[in-house]
């Protein structure tokens, strides 16, 4: 599942939702938690499978990003999406929904200590996947500023957690609230893509094509992948050289991971 940009809609915002699958984001999270007053929660719930079929116009995914407080009733109104975003994730979340939802998969937005310590165990589930952290949230439940310097450690964790398992990991050494800052978001971008994150959400479209640019391979990654397999199919060596470094096993993985 190619996931290099994920666009927050408030799931109660019709004009927003009627827009959001020209914005050329992988997927659309229609957003049932912060974004969308409380008052407003029910109506949008009723519309919800309408606003499924409305944003995968073109072919993006579309998540629910569900509340702690109104899990069940989201969940169910979500029925059609292709998988939930899990606000405030644990383990006894995680394994609740997945006992009651059995055909939604489950994206882990790892928001408080526990489930910081609890990650490896969250990303293990086999309902799980994918892994991001709320950095908002995080940084307020560890007393924080939501800061580079302060994210950077608890994201870097979720990251290998989601790794460790094969599944995607989501996210910038920043916070996605600060959305008009497109040279910051870019270059947090391509610290994120440098350390193997697979793409990131916003709050805003102006995002999604700095995104998607930065989480795909450029022409350059693409060449120099196909020439190292097509040299690996061509030596019999265990390493072998190009552009002077020395190419071997998981230099020869890195390749394909590019190319796949």
């Amino acid at each position: 599942m190619r996931l290099r940009s994920l666009l927050y809609v408030p799931a109660d915002n019709e004009r927003f939702i009627a827009k959001a699958h020209e914005r050329g984001a992988d997927a659309i999270i229609l957003d049932l938690e912060d974004s969308v007053r409380p008052q407003y929660r029910d109506a949008a719930r009723e519309t919800l499978g309408a606003s499924i079929q409305s944003t995968r116009r073109n072919g993006a995914k579309v998540f629910v990003r569900i509340n702690t407080e109104s899990a069940i009733q989201d969940a169910t109104a979500a029925a059609g999406a292709d998988g939930l975003y899990v606000s405030k994730a644990s383990l006894a979340r995680i394994g609740a929904l997945a006992t009651k939802f059995p055909n939604l998969p489950l994206f882990a937005l790892i928001e408080d200590p526990l489930a910081l310590l609890d990650v490896a165990t969250i990303a293990a589930h086999p309902a799980v996947i994918g892994l991001a952290a709320g950095g908002e949230d995080l940084a307020t439940a560890l007393g924080a500023v939501p800061d580079p310097d302060v994210l950077r450690t608890p994201k870097l964790l979720i990251h290998y957690a989601a790794k460790a398992h094969g599944k995607p990991s989501l996210g910038l050494f920043r916070s996605i609230a600060d959305y008009t800052d497109l040279s910051a978001i870019e270059d947090a971008a391509q610290d994120a893509r440098r350390h193997g994150f697979d793409g990131a959400s916003c709050v805003h479209p102006s995002a999604v094509p700095i995104l998607n640019a930065v989480f795909t391979p450029t022409s350059k990654e693409i060449d120099w992948a196909q020439r190292v397999l097509a040299a690996a199919q061509e030596t019999k060596a265990g390493a072998f050289t190009i552009d002077g470094r020395m190419i071997d096993a998981p230099v020869i993985a890195r390749a394909r991971s590019i190319l796949s």
